[in-house]
């Protein structure tokens, strides 16, 4: 299956949103769709999904103008959209029904993704009385309960504590070896890197950056190892006059003038300490994503600092 936005343009009034946005979407692999706020990802979305109709522009499936009525969507939106008032059971088979399930077949569904996701004790709760984690399992359950082709996720892991972030985690991988069209929109880089095979990073509107991750992260210069090891005071006594070395908590960090050495001095690290990892250090998501796009978000740029 494939999914595309050809030539996308979308404004609202004088401003203009989508500016001839164009990008693919694979069965079986993850597309992260990434930008700042207010870069057009939400209307994006919406325009993929026919909630609105684009000003110019087409979305294909599989070559062709979609037909909605046969392509079936799963949507987990950032701002949660359930009832706080209702059962957690009643609004799920309200929720499957509208995507033109039979109640047996939403029932037998329900049931299965309440269990894969530990939630079975809560059904006949009120939504109001869960904690936000499992809120967003609830609301996950509405985005899958349907067998939907194109999966989409904005921000899914919000609100999740790590037990249940990591089973979140193995759901969105079950559902891309099932072959379906992810969509993955979040400002938390390390998940999307996760999961993406391959990011478009949308800056005011436009496509700036879109293609395969790996092959984007090979395009920078690979000058730079990452070496972990007990030996690292010895390695810097040694070799520290030889090659620049920064010492970075408990690993080094080698820069080479030519990328062409690398192999050489990874051999001789490898031949002469005692090594517990080395490679070459490649930009991560979120250097590439303020290249292009600017800074991340403060709440993004927090976390990354914390990580640091």
């Amino acid at each position: 299956m494939q999914l595309e936005m050809c030539n996308i343009e979308k404004s609202f009034g004088a401003k203009e949103v989508l500016k001839g946005v164009s990008l693919k979407a694979q069965g079986g692999r993850a597309l992260g769709l990434l930008g700042r706020n207010g870069a057009g990802k939400t209307t994006s979305i919406r325009i993929i999904m026919n909630v609105f109709p684009p000003n110019a522009g087409e979305i294909l499936f599989d070559g062709k103008p979609i037909d909605y009525s046969q392509v079936q969507f799963g949507y987990l939106p950032e701002e949660r959209g359930l009832y706080a008032k209702q059962k957690i059971m009643d609004q799920l088979l309200y929720f499957a029904q509208l995507k033109g399930m039979s109640r047996k077949a939403a029932q037998e569904s329900i049931l299965y993704w309440l269990d894969r996701l530990e939630m079975t004790d809560y059904k006949d709760q009120k939504l109001e009385t869960l904690s936000k984690g499992n809120q967003q399992k609830i609301q996950l359950i509405t985005a899958l309960a349907h067998d939907p082709q194109v999966l989409i996720l904005d921000e899914p892991f919000t609100g999740l504590d790590p037990v249940n972030a990591r089973l979140l985690e193995d759901v969105v991988r079950e559902e891309i070896q099932k072959g379906k069209i992810v969509i993955f929109s979040s400002h938390q880089m390390a998940y999307v890197e996760t999961f993406c095979d391959h990011i478009a990073i949308l800056n005011d509107g436009e496509i700036v950056l879109e293609g395969d991750l790996e092959s984007i992260k090979r395009c920078y210069p690979r000058n730079r190892l990452i070496v972990k090891s007990v030996d690292r005071e010895k390695i810097l006594a040694e070799l520290g006059k030889q090659y620049e070395m920064v010492q970075d908590k408990d690993r080094l960090i080698v820069t080479l003038a030519d990328e062409e050495d690398k192999g050489e001095v990874m051999e001789i690290l490898s031949r002469s300490y005692n090594i517990d990892a080395l490679s070459v250090l490649e930009p991560s998501l979120n250097d590439i994503f303020v290249q292009y796009a600017g800074d991340p978000p403060a709440e993004e740029k927090t976390k990354e600092e914390a990580r640091a």
